[in-house]
């Protein structure tokens, strides 16, 4: 494929965007910018400061943030001031003030022009909650992908005992309920369904065929 293209993928937490997203960019030969890990590094600055309840404070301070993102052997790692904070924006508690700063316009308003910055000129797959309907309104191709509360739950109930963590399920649920309700209620770019998005749920189905139907809808689309 060499006609330049845009995806968007939008959902909920837990659908497994990144991970279908990143894989389909690179079976189409496009860039991956996991804009999730962008609000997650400046949700993870807010918390170091101890500020997640002050949004008049988070909006002063929104424009001055100094995040970027640099790809070192295909891998997208944050820099949050020069410090690379990519390992640290992977826990439940910034996964938390991610949702939290996402609610608040002037954090929204920096991380997409940020985005669209480097969306230009360049083939490129994004996910996130507001990329088909805020970031890249008029993307190639748009996608919902989705799946039900619980096996969201049950997926990221596994990532964490793999790595050696043993949450009550009960409470990785609770964490996803919350975070959907958050997301698709906030005054900022809610989580909703562009009118022109395809929609992919993955309950049923496995990483590589969710990946595949992405691939598939994208050269249907794009062609190649």
């Amino acid at each position: 494929m060499k006609k330049i293209f845009s995806i968007a993928i939008d959902g909920p937490a837990g659908a497994g965007k990144s991970t279908v997203a990143r894989a389909a960019a690179g079976a189409l030969g496009a860039m991956y910018l996991d804009t999730g890990a962008m609000y997650r590094t400046v949700g993870l600055y807010f918390l170091r400061e101890n500020l997640l309840e002050d949004r008049e404070e988070i909006a002063r301070r929104a424009d001055g943030l100094n995040v970027s993102v640099q790809f070192e052997g295909g891998v997208q790692r944050m820099l949050l001031g020069g410090e690379d904070v990519t390992e640290a924006i992977r826990t439940p508690e910034a996964s938390m003030a991610a949702s939290a700063v996402g609610a608040v316009p002037e954090v929204r308003a920096y991380l997409v022009r940020l985005q669209q910055e480097t969306a230009r000129g360049i083939s490129i797959v994004m996910d996130g909650r507001d990329i088909g309907t805020k970031v890249l309104p008029d993307a190639t191709l748009k996608i919902y992908l989705t799946a039900t509360a619980e096996v969201r739950a049950l997926r990221r109930y596994a990532e964490l005992r793999e790595k050696g963590e043993r949450p009550p399920f009960h409470e990785v649920l609770d964490d996803i309920v919350e975070r959907d309700y958050n997301d698709m209620h906030r005054a900022a770019s809610p989580l909703t369904r562009a009118a022109d998005a395809r929609l992919l749920d993955t309950s049923n189905l496995t990483l590589k065929e969710s990946v595949d139907e992405v691939v598939r809808l994208a050269r249907e689309v794009i062609g190649g």
